[in-house]
């Protein structure tokens, strides 16, 4: 049986996010993002807990998001779960952490400043959503209802 990981989270960015290029010329960009939840306890009391989720993301949609994504940003993310174990090498001890390799990445909530584009691993320079207000709305709107028999499809 094959296995299968995905993991889709949203909340804000703990820092800005940084890019760096690997030896062999890939770009990734590293950043983290805060995961709020809030909960009751058991005697009913309300309680908010944070969960700190690191992320990666390569090539053109890493650099996508370190030149539009700041700290404090609203995000949505998607990808897969990767774990990645080393030796540390100030104690020996052995280290592991889990992160999600971005796959997919949307601006979300009131900090969206780009019109609610979203970008994902297929990203090409070509295809860049092209920037432009949210709320543009055409001055030749004709007032009163429409005669759906005029539409031409």
């Amino acid at each position: 049986m094959r296995g299968f990981s995905k993991a889709i989270i949203t909340g804000n960015l703990t820092r800005d996010p940084e890019l760096r290029t690997t030896p062999n010329g890939s770009t990734v960009c590293s950043f983290s993002v805060a995961v709020n939840r809030v909960y009751r306890d058991a005697s009913g009391e309300q309680k908010e807990d944070v969960s700190f989720i690191d992320c990666s993301a390569w090539g053109k949609l890493g650099e996508m998001i370190a030149q539009y994504a700041k700290k404090g940003s609203g995000v949505l993310v998607s990808g897969r779960l990767d774990q990645r174990s080393w030796e540390d090498k100030t104690d020996g001890k052995k280290r592991s952490r889990v992160e999600i390799v971005v796959e997919d990445f949307n601006f979300a909530g009131s900090a969206n400043r780009d019109g609610g584009n979203s970008y994902s691993n297929d990203y090409s320079q070509e295809s860049a959503p092209e920037a432009s207000p949210a709320n543009d709305i055409p001055d030749d709107i004709p007032e009163g209802e429409i005669d759906l028999s005029e539409v031409p499809f």
